[in-house]
């Protein structure tokens, strides 16, 4: 065992500082990885103040990061296709049992004993795993991604999450190419939601509840933007979509949504509203319309969607702050205050 530098809360309401963390000395099947950056996701802000405490309470002290992005500096002794300098990405998982039904589809997100990159328990040390706002990590090789080389590490960093999380649904939809896809919403998720159904060849349009977004959508990839509260745009559009990705994680109507649909159209929800969304029965059954939720993918997925993004220089818009600055970026990420990401820059924790 050794120690690494990193951020951490002591409890619900502690800003998040500095501290040392214990990381396992490498087995056999392990990669041990210098951290260069970590996105900031939702989730992390969440966890830190255990807002999910009915399905995921906290354990403090909690180390969120989930969006890693480093370099090799260690393998063991079975672990034959990574080298030192190698880059690489670690996401939403650090393990699973490998065994199970939903691990042998390539689904490990499912796995009834998978183990995420932060707060769950930690089989080899005890206590609960800690994530990216770290210096160093530890993580079995099935679990760490090849990061393209052509790609800018810091927009990396987010396709760990926010990337796989819009890509697996639009991909396993079906042929997109030509048809109409709407994204719901111009965050962290929308935008990537946005980059991607552009680039597998589909009309794309916002919805967005601000005109100020509409030059914004317009440069990331949208054809064109829909004023969601305005009546008469969305009754222009109606019934005309194939696919809507919504990433909205606000309570919203998710009916006047599924009204956009076409004939057996079919809305994938990504967002995780705090409420339940009531769906109208109707909504559905004329136009033989569908509505599902994705959780991000699993790893052989993430790793396509890694080389999606290197064959079409794709990244997430980031800003890059050192983590002295996590704190405030939390209570800008509240004010949705970012454009569309922030990436953590690790040599910040370094001497």
């Amino acid at each position: 065992m050794y120690h690494a530098k990193a951020y951490s809360a002591a409890s619900p309401t502690a800003p998040l500082a500095p501290t040392q963390i214990p990381r396992r000395d490498l087995t056999e099947r392990d990669v041990q990885i210098d951290i260069l950056y970590c996105g900031i996701c939702h989730s992390d802000l969440h966890t830190v103040r255990n807002e999910w405490n009915s399905v995921m309470p906290t354990v403090y002290p909690a180390v969120p990061g989930h969006e890693i992005v480093g370099r090799v500096v260690g393998v063991g002794s079975a672990v034959k296709d990574l080298k030192a300098g190698d880059l690489v990405g670690v996401g939403c998982l650090v393990d699973s049992d490998q065994s199970c039904p939903s691990c042998r589809a390539n689904l490990e997100q499912f796995c009834p004993n998978g183990v995420f990159t932060y707060n769950s328990p930690d089989k080899h040390l005890g206590g609960v795993t800690y994530g990216g706002y770290s210096d160093s990590i530890v993580v079995d090789r099935h679990f760490v991604l090849r990061v393209p080389s052509n790609l800018a590490p810091a927009g990396v960093a987010p396709l760990l999450c926010a990337g796989i999380t819009t890509y697996s649904p639009i991909r396993r939809w079906g042929e997109i190419r030509g048809k109409k896809v709407g994204v719901v919403g111009l965050g962290g998720l929308g935008h990537m939601g946005v980059k991607f159904a552009r680039a597998f060849g589909a009309h794309v349009a916002v919805f967005t509840t601000s005109p100020k977004k509409k030059e914004d959508a317009l440069r990331l990839g949208a054809h064109e933007v829909i004023l969601s509260t305005n009546p008469d745009e969305m009754k222009k559009h109606a019934g005309s979509f194939d696919f809507i990705l919504d990433t909205i994680a606000a309570d919203h109507d998710i009916n006047a949504l599924l009204g956009m649909l076409g004939l057996d159209g079919h809305l994938t929800l990504v967002g995780a509203p705090e409420k339940p969304l009531p769906v109208a029965s109707f909504a559905l059954l004329f136009g033989r319309r569908t509505l599902s939720g994705s959780l991000i993918g699993g790893i052989k997925e993430t790793q396509e969607m890694l080389d999606f993004c290197g064959d079409h220089n794709i990244t997430a818009d980031v800003e890059v702050i050192p983590i002295q600055k996590v704190n405030e970026a939390y209570e800008r990420l509240l004010k949705s205050d970012v454009k569309y990401r922030f990436s953590i820059d690790m040599a910040s924790l370094r001497p």
